[in-house]
């Protein structure tokens, strides 16, 4: 699909945690776009160091049914260009950037089951390929492995709860690798989950967003279990972007 030049509007802020933001931007040219589940839009802005212009991807966190309207996710970092543009956005005002690009996406393959890992903010595109995988007739069984570090950092927990009671097949784990006193969920990396609840993997399409160290470890246990597709994305640290 052709790489555009949009122009959008800021519709909604919200604050899901400290440092963890969501924003709505409402197309206004072109009206639509589309997009597969998973794909990323970039923005260029002037580094704020050396004044060059830098371009960040951030991956779309909404479904492609939703084409006049794209969902962002992201981080705030002290210094990171793409960090600093998006969050002096107020709502109301228009922004440009483009898109879709990027080759993580959902794939069709009816015959496997979904094995989805995430840490941090690297739950944008996966967010996309469950909500759209949710909307189907008879959506895949998908499971969702999820990395976050202590209870101030979770969010989306009610969204996750709701897509289970909706989609009986869809199973969504959070784990917390430094939980404070008073967590009664899973605790750890995501790395033990996939060694306790992931038998095999032949019957699995993986996929994988997050900080590189999570992505390599994660494959070599996969591999240890078996031979499957996995799709992975590698996020810089400044605002998880996809490296792609």
């Amino acid at each position: 699909m052709p790489i555009e030049t949009c122009t959008a509007q800021v519709e909604l802020i919200k604050n899901l945690t400290h440092d963890v933001r969501q924003l709505d931007l409402r197309l206004i040219e072109p009206r639509t776009i589309a997009f597969k589940p998973g794909q990323f839009v970039s923005f260029e802005m002037p580094h704020p160091r050396t004044g060059h212009l830098v371009t960040r991807a951030y991956s779309i966190a909404s479904q492609p049914s939703r084409s006049d309207l794209i969902t962002l996710l992201f981080n705030q970092v002290p210094g990171g260009p793409g960090s600093s543009l998006l969050f002096d956005l107020k709502a109301g005002e228009k922004t440009q950037f483009k898109g879709p690009a990027g080759h993580f996406y959902l794939r069709e393959d009816p015959g496997r089951e979904l094995l989805f890992i995430a840490s941090g903010t690297g739950i944008a595109p996966i967010r996309s390929m469950l909500l759209a995988n949710t909307e189907r007739p008879n959506p895949r069984p998908a499971t969702l492995f999820w990395g976050l570090r202590s209870q101030r950092d979770l969010y989306y927990q009610r969204e996750l709860a709701g897509l289970i009671g909706q989609t009986p097949t869809f199973t969504a784990i959070t784990t917390l690798s430094r939980p404070e006193p008073g967590w009664s969920g899973e605790s750890g990396r995501v790395l033990r989950l996939i060694e306790e609840r992931i038998a095999s993997v032949k019957n699995l399409a993986v996929y994988l967003c997050g900080n590189s160290a999570m992505i390599t470890d994660s494959m070599h246990l996969l591999q240890k279990k078996g031979l499957c597709p996995i799709y992975r994305e590698k996020y810089y640290d400044d605002i998880g972007s996809p490296e792609d």
